[in-house]
């Protein structure tokens, strides 16, 4: 890994990481201070008043207690997205562009070998997602705090959170790859971008009715099952082992690719 390279990055991505707490601080702080479960009947009246709506977004089921409520409405939809589109702009930034303006010739034309050069720009951008995700966490669990007393169960939420860092970096070392393997943008950002976002679609497609059920097979998302990790369930610990067993293997791909690709000046 590249120390020198390191540090420049992550103080010239700093903003952006900034720029995406100010948005997890919007949602994540407005959505807990929502929770009452004294509105419980107001709710459901509304999810059953529009259904599928609901339902595309994980949101039909706001559940009885804190962090159902969490899941329901933050960790369903809305904080797997937005490290999602971190990612995307990420590898943009550290890898794509780097190889479109032919800088990256430049990068490796010091003592730094390909795949030392290349680890350094993933770990830049893996700090950022688990500094997203610590984040939403620290947030959301002071927020709670203040807010709703010791309503939320700890151990439980920050297993959830690992869960989501697992789900992110899967989806991380996927944009990572095509952005490694990849001399044009609109293949080595386009694809994972496009492919991410179809993954979107079809867990949307698949929750908004049981005809489209059958979809959620067709997209890694199913893997991470909120409900389901919160309970330690013994499925969904594995469901996150094969998605960090992918996410190690993209990795691998992207970096045997890129050390023997032809890079243009």
């Amino acid at each position: 890994m590249s120390l020198p390279l390191l540090k420049i990055e992550l103080r010239s991505n700093y903003k952006i990481v900034l720029l995406f707490f100010a948005v997890i601080t919007l949602y994540g702080g407005v959505i807990t201070g929502m929770y009452d479960p004294e509105l419980e009947a107001g709710i459901n009246m509304l999810v059953k008043s529009m259904p599928q709506i609901f339902s595309a977004f994980g949101m039909e089921n706001p559940g009885t207690t804190l962090i159902d409520f969490l899941i329901n409405y933050l960790y369903g939809f809305i904080l797997v997205l937005i490290p999602f589109i971190y990612t995307i702009l990420m590898c943009y930034k550290l890898v794509a562009k780097y190889i479109d303006k032919g800088s990256m010739a430049y990068l490796l034309n010091t003592h730094y070998t390909r795949t030392q050069i290349i680890r350094t720009q993933f770990v830049v951008l893996l700090t950022g997602l688990f500094l997203l995700v610590l984040y939403a966490a620290g947030l959301i669990a002071v927020c709670s705090r203040i807010m709703h007393g010791e309503s939320l169960e700890i151990e439980r939420f920050l297993f959830l959170n690992f869960g989501l860092l697992i789900l992110e970096l899967f989806l991380a070392s996927l944009c990572f790859m095509f952005s490694c393997i990849f001399n044009e943008l609109k293949f080595s950002v386009g694809l994972g971008a496009g492919l991410g976002l179809v993954f979107f679609l079809l867990q949307m497609l698949a929750q908004a009715g049981d005809g489209a059920a059958f979809l959620k097979y067709l997209t890694p998302l199913t893997l991470f099952n909120p409900e389901r990790v919160v309970e330690y369930r013994a499925d969904s610990i594995i469901c996150l082992g094969v998605l960090a067993t992918g996410a190690v293997l993209f990795l691998a791909v992207g970096i045997l690719v890129f050390k023997k690709k032809d890079l243009s000046l």
